[in-house]
């Protein structure tokens, strides 16, 4: 068990490094640079022509490590349907913006359609296959409660709210990368207790392949993952919470994610209802950073937080 999932991060860690070093150059090549938004801090227009697309690299090496130590059952299948379906939306998005100068890539609407039929294949095979009950664990309770036809609705919540929380994050040197490393590195423990071997595997797979990665994105950032890449880890995030049966303990775990899709949508609403902003700027990592905290802070105390609200998840499931 332990080799299988020293060799799954490792693997997929060698993996993100072999494949970040042919792909970058290729990337400048083929002029993939990332447009920053003119609204955005100041301090990131030097950012601008970044490579970008190098969720390509990542996720191929989340994929690597995952397929050659794991035995493809439905689970596994299922968790790697939910991330590439993810992948894919992202790779249209990102692929609209830099290549086809599209500005606002895939529309929201085209995004939730992929999103909801994501969601209703993942249902479907849950239901039939993997004999899911319509049913949510609660932490610190301990117990399971039957939500009945609002598990259906809660499944896309759950899918829909978390790629996009982690896409949000996504706009640091290294801070997507660097936390969704810690909340799999933290469901991996929960998968062992759980005895849900194969998940385990795939977690630290994830795991290895954000580390990998972050010798490219961390600050001064030689790639960005883009939608590619953040879309897709957040479909892993959810894939994740949803095949170990502990939905809820995604918001835990991954709060700092929560965080940022909450300080967006609060921030909206506040200026709709009121003309105010809550925040300097959302994302919440954003706000930090027109408070004078440096880009490399913001990350590093993010990161200890994750860990910390990671760790409290693995107290709560063990």
């Amino acid at each position: 068990m332990a080799g299988d999932l020293f060799f799954a991060f490792g693997i997929s860690l060698i993996a993100v490094l072999i494949l970040g070093i042919i792909a970058i150059p290729f990337l400048h090549k083929l002029k993939f640079g990332q447009s920053i938004r003119e609204e955005g801090p100041k301090s990131h227009q030097k950012k601008s022509g970044t490579p970008t697309m190098g969720g390509i690299f990542l996720i191929a090496g989340i994929v690597i490590g995952t397929l050659i130590n794991t035995d493809l059952d439905f689970e596994i299948g299922l968790a790697l349907f939910i991330m590439l379906g993810h992948f894919v939306l992202g790779f249209i998005d990102d692929y609209r913006k830099v290549v086809r100068k599209q500005n606002l890539g895939l529309k929201a609407r085209e995004k939730l359609i992929g999103q909801i039929l994501i969601s209703m294949i993942t249902l479907f095979i849950a239901r039939s296959a993997l004999s899911f009950e319509p049913t949510v664990w609660i932490p610190i309770l301990n117990e399971q409660i039957d939500i009945g036809a609002m598990f259906y609705p809660f499944i896309l919540f759950i899918i829909v709210g978390a790629s996009n929380a982690v896409n949000l994050t996504d706009g640091l040197d290294g801070l997507a990368a660097g936390t969704m490393a810690i909340a799999a590195g933290c469901y991996m423990t929960v998968c062992i207790a759980l005895g849900q071997t194969n998940l385990a595997i795939f977690c630290a797979a994830i795991a290895g392949a954000c580390i990998g990665f972050l010798r490219f994105n961390f600050h001064p950032a030689k790639v960005f993952m883009g939608d590619t890449g953040s879309l897709a880890l957040g479909g892993a995030f959810a894939a994740i919470g949803i095949l170990t049966r502990t939905e809820v303990l995604l918001a835990i775990i991954g709060l700092i994610f929560v965080c940022e899709a909450l300080s967006v949508i609060i921030q909206v609403i506040s200026f709709q209802t009121t003309g105010r902003r809550v925040f300097r700027m959302s994302p919440i990592h954003h706000h930090f950073e027109l408070g004078g905290w440096s880009e490399v802070k913001v990350v590093f105390v993010f990161w200890t937080v994750g860990l910390i609200c990671g760790l409290i998840g693995v107290l709560l499931a063990i």
